[in-house]
């Protein structure tokens, strides 16, 4: 079973990597080049306000070394997945949500392990943290950009394909997080959700809520449209629960990690509980007041991702060619009748 579970999680990880890729297009990455809205929100969500209030959830519940690295790994983590669905869920900006999570993916790279040796200074001489692979890390967030640059190109000329893999990997999220919730009960039992400290589950539960809350007063602070704003929400504190789960069951020794290996899963249940709450609140109360862009509206509410008014030109010239077209047609006909 736990070899399985291995497996379980490696082809989990690439799956929801695949996707990602499949949901970026060229166009929008060069859009973000020449305007990176989208790429500075996910830096300063994803890793520096998500990693302090992991930190600072840590110190304040009195972690323990190993406990307070499974919560400094998850809330260093880049975007997850389930923010792109939810966002639709609410009327988001979904080029906004899928920028910030592919550029957060993509600054994993180097600021993910950066956050872990800062925040852990606080734990260093214990001996999980001396031990903390930080070079097995980085090897794994390498190993992801092959399926993420494999989904981009498949994106770029495959794009029915494409739609199909990103259906794809969002179920692949719910069936992966139930079958890691039976295997590891039938591998372990109650006794290990027994094992973890009530203070776990507090964190567990206020993380992604203080994350949903710090990302509004993020776009808040930047005077985002509404829309936008509910995407910046999401984006900060739905994380890639499926990459911490790797981490800790793939780079970890399994007698140091123990039963914090379920966090990223606890953290799941309760983000996806809490942007549940919030889709709903939206539909019930916030979906009045929603009002899509109309088309030829002059003022551009949308940071990054709106279509430039000169695409509209071709068709106001397509139109003066018809009619200069159709009265040189009149003038051919009437000089024949003549």
């Amino acid at each position: 079973l736990s070899r399985g579970l291995s497996v379980l999680v490696g082809l989990a990880l690439c799956v929801t990597m695949l996707g990602l890729g499949c949901a970026v297009e060229l166009a929008q990455l060069g859009a973000q080049l020449r305007r990176p809205v989208g790429v500075l929100l996910a830096l300063l969500a994803q890793f520096a306000a998500m990693p302090l209030l992991a930190f600072l959830l840590a110190l304040l519940f009195a972690l323990d070394e190993v406990a307070a690295v499974a919560v400094l790994l998850c809330g260093s983590c880049p975007g997850g997945n389930l923010s792109n669905l939810m966002s639709l869920l609410v009327d988001g900006d979904m080029n906004l949500s899928i920028i910030m999570t592919a550029s957060s993916t993509l600054l994993a790279l180097l600021l993910m392990p950066l956050c872990l040796w800062i925040y852990s200074r606080h734990w260093i001489n214990t001996t999980l943290v001396q031990l903390l692979p930080l070079g097995a890390v980085s090897l794994m967030l390498a190993s992801t950009l092959l399926p993420i640059g494999l989904g981009v190109l498949i994106r770029h000329q495959r794009p029915r394909v494409a739609d199909i893999l990103v259906k794809v990997s969002l179920w692949s999220l719910l069936v992966t997080l139930v079958i890691l919730f039976i295997l590891t009960g039938t591998m372990l039992g109650p006794e290990l959700l027994a094992h973890i400290p009530a203070s776990v589950y507090a964190i567990a539960l206020l993380m992604p809520l203080a994350g949903y809350a710090l990302g509004y007063g993020l776009a808040t602070f930047f005077a985002l449209p509404p829309h936008c704003r509910r995407t910046v929400s999401l984006e900060t504190g739905c994380q890639n629960v499926q990459l911490c789960t790797a981490i800790l069951k793939l780079t970890f020794p399994p007698q140091l990690i123990g039963s914090m290996y379920m966090f990223p899963l606890l953290y799941a249940l309760f983000q996806s509980a809490e942007a549940g709450l919030f889709v709903l609140a939206y539909k019930m109360y916030g979906r009045e007041g929603y009002k899509p862009d109309a088309l030829g509206e002059e003022e551009d509410t949308d940071i990054s991702y709106k279509k430039l008014k000169e695409e509209e030109v071709p068709d106001t010239s397509y139109g003066t060619v018809a009619a200069e077209e159709h009265s040189s047609v009149q003038m051919e006909t009437a000089q024949t009748a003549l």
